[in-house]
């Protein structure tokens, strides 16, 4: 009996050894639950640094041909939500975008930072009004199956959004809370 309860562990952590599949992850060094002064806004009456977070990916899924990163708040009093960052055309050998990329357009070489919702090209920090509570801040990856999204900087994040639901084979996502 012995044996056989041996053969079956040994058989149980061999088959979800080679049929478990690799999550496609993100993770960031510079946020934890929240975001912070670092990250918010420098402007629409915030006086935050407006840093865009650093933000690592791994475990793509075979057939990826570039990434793209948005960074979206469903909480924004608007009735659409509110688009923070809209970049496109990450090469596919990319892994990373460091501490301040969305800011200082040091975002790859060939990748395409498009408009936001603030009207400007690159990365724009939360900056929820005033005692409206804490807003969810979605940062997604999504790796896609296509070298050029067919977009440009002057794209909307409607028409982006629209793209990249055709063009993804995976995304994953982190979320941060802020409020003022």
């Amino acid at each position: 009996m012995k044996k056989l309860s041996m053969i079956l562990a040994i058989s149980a952590i061999f088959s979800t050894s080679i049929f478990a599949q690799k999550t496609f992850t993100l993770t960031s060094k510079d946020l934890g639950g929240e975001t912070t002064k670092v990250q918010e806004f420098n402007g629409f009456g915030c006086s935050g640094e407006n840093q865009s977070p650093q933000l690592s990916w791994r475990n793509a899924p075979e057939g990826t041909k570039s990434f793209a990163v948005t960074m979206y708040d469903p909480d924004a009093p608007t009735g659409s939500g509110f688009w923070h960052w809209v970049v496109v055309d990450i090469p596919a050998n990319v892994n990373e975008l460091i501490t301040n990329a969305g800011t200082k357009n040091l975002v790859p070489k060939g990748a395409i930072q498009s408009v936001t919702d603030y009207g400007i090209k690159g990365f724009g920090g939360p900056c929820p009004p005033v005692g409206h509570g804490y807003h969810q801040y979605i940062i997604t990856v999504y790796a896609l199956k296509t070298d050029k999204l067919g977009t440009d900087e002057n794209t909307n994040p409607a028409v982006v959004g629209f793209n990249l639901w055709n063009q993804t084979l995976a995304k994953a996502s982190i979320v941060a809370y802020y409020k003022r």
